[in-house]
């Protein structure tokens, strides 16, 4: 059973209230959702975007690939519980509803070029192009076609967008959150 919310997630910028509430929503939908992918196949890569992304787990490479401090993971919605990396990484989310859309891999060729970048600010990809496998996380950014959408470590939402972002911009969103601004006074507390 998945309940939904007849507010636009873009409403939970709009005010005070309803950011709280989305995040309790997003809270209470999450593991509901999990339940009904718990029971899915491995996937086969279907198209050159499957398997460029899917070569990170194949060969000897396993342990660069569990190591998100030093290789930026692309993971697929699929076969990952989000909530294991709260409060330890940021999720960039990329949807569509084809692995062939332009948008997609163009959003992943981004991430890809800054990936270094990526991993300094503890972020991960996970990557989804498969709705009728209505993923957790699907069900409940419910994208109506391509999006990119950025969780930051509190599991919060905090910015989404239907169209490519250069890994600059995504960069810049990033290292407004305050948490962000925490890492980096924490890291160099010398210099800003």
């Amino acid at each position: 059973m998945v309940f939904s919310l007849n507010l636009p997630l873009y409403a939970a910028h709009a005010g005070g209230l309803m950011k709280p509430l989305v995040t309790i929503v997003f809270s209470l939908l999450f593991p509901i959702a999990l339940g009904a992918t718990e029971a899915t196949e491995a996937p086969q890569p279907e198209t050159a975007t499957d398997m460029a992304a899917q070569v990170e787990t194949e060969g000897d490479t396993e342990d660069a690939v569990l190591d998100p401090d030093s290789t930026l993971l692309f993971l697929d919605a699929r076969e990952v519980n989000v909530r294991d990396f709260i409060w330890e990484r940021r999720i960039i989310v990329v949807m569509a509803e084809t692995p062939d859309d332009p948008q997609f891999n163009r959003q992943l060729e981004a991430l890809r070029e800054r990936s270094d970048d990526f991993v300094e600010r503890d972020a991960i990809v996970i990557f989804d192009a498969h709705p009728a496998d209505r993923s957790a996380l699907r069900q409940v950014l419910r994208p109506r076609a391509f999006m990119t959408a950025i969780i930051d470590k509190d599991g919060e939402v905090k910015a989404r967008r239907p169209a490519v972002r250069s890994g600059r911009e995504l960069m810049a969103v990033i290292d407004r959150f305050p948490t962000r601004r925490q890492e980096m006074l924490e890291r160099r507390p010398s210099g800003r």
